[in-house]
C-alpha cells in the first residue's frame, strides 16, 4: 500500500545500496514505456521520480503506484511535453541555420542548443519535486529558477543525461533502464538543494 512504512530488512549497506539501483534501472525501464506516447515523458519522470523518493524513504510502492501517478501527472504534464517538442523544433531550426551558413547562424545554433540543455534540466527537475496537485507551470517556472542558481546541480543532472547518450550509443538497450539513474540523480539534486 502506497505511503505505508515498509520494515527495515536489517541488510548490509552495500545491499541497501544495491537495491536502489536496480530499482533505479527497474524505474527506468517504466519511464521509458510511459513515454511512449511522446508528450507523456513529462508525467513518466515525474511518476519515476515519486516512486523512487518513496524506495529511498523505506515506504511501499510498486507498479501500480507507479501507474496511478503517472495517470495524475499526465493531465498537466502532457502540455509541457507538447512545449519540450516545440523547443526541440525551435532548436533543430536553428542548427538548420547554422548548417545553411547564415551569417549568425552559428551564434543562434549555440544559444539554442544551450538554451534547451537549461530546459531539459529544469524539466527533470521540476518532475523531480511533482507530487499529486502541483500545477506544472508553478513546478517548471520554480525549477527554471533552481536550475539557474544551483549550477552545480544542474551540472549533475547534464552529466546523467550525458550518461544516457553514451549508453544509447553504446548499446541502445542501455539507455532504457539508465533513464532511471537520471530521475534519480534529478530527485537526489532537489534533495541536496533543499538542505543547502
Amino acid at each position: 500500500m502506497a505511503g505505508t512504512r515498509v520494515k527495515a530488512r536489517g541488510e548490509s549497506v552495500f545491499a541497501e545500496r544495491f537495491a536502489v539501483f536496480a530499482e533505479c534501472l527497474l524505474t527506468g525501464v517504466w519511464i521509458a514505456v510511459a513515454s511512449l506516447g511522446v508528450v507523456t515523458y513529462p508525467a513518466a519522470f515525474a511518476a519515476g521520480a515519486r516512486h523512487l523518493r518513496r524506495r529511498t524513504a523505506h515506504e511501499g510502492g510498486g507498479w501500480r503506484e507507479f501507474v496511478a501517478d503517472f495517470r495524475t501527472a499526465l493531465r498537466g504534464g502532457w502540455l509541457a511535453g507538447v512545449a519540450g517538442w516545440a523547443a526541440v523544433a525551435a532548436v533543430w531550426v536553428d542548427v538548420q541555420a547554422v548548417r545553411a551558413g547564415i551569417p549568425g547562424g552559428p551564434l543562434v545554433g549555440a544559444v539554442g542548443v544551450v538554451a534547451l540543455i537549461g530546459l531539459v534540466v529544469a524539466g527533470l527537475r521540476a518532475a523531480a519535486v511533482w507530487e499529486p496537485g502541483a500545477r506544472w507551470g508553478t513546478l517548471l517556472a520554480h525549477a527554471g529558477r533552481r536550475t539557474v542558481l544551483d549550477p552545480a546541480g544542474s551540472f549533475l543532472i547534464v552529466g546523467g543525461l550525458a550518461v544516457v547518450a553514451v549508453s544509447a550509443w553504446f548499446a541502445a538497450p542501455l539507455a532504457l533502464p539508465v533513464l532511471g539513474a537520471v530521475a534519480a540523480a534529478a530527485v537526489a539534486v532537489e534533495e541536496r538543494y533543499r538542505h543547502r
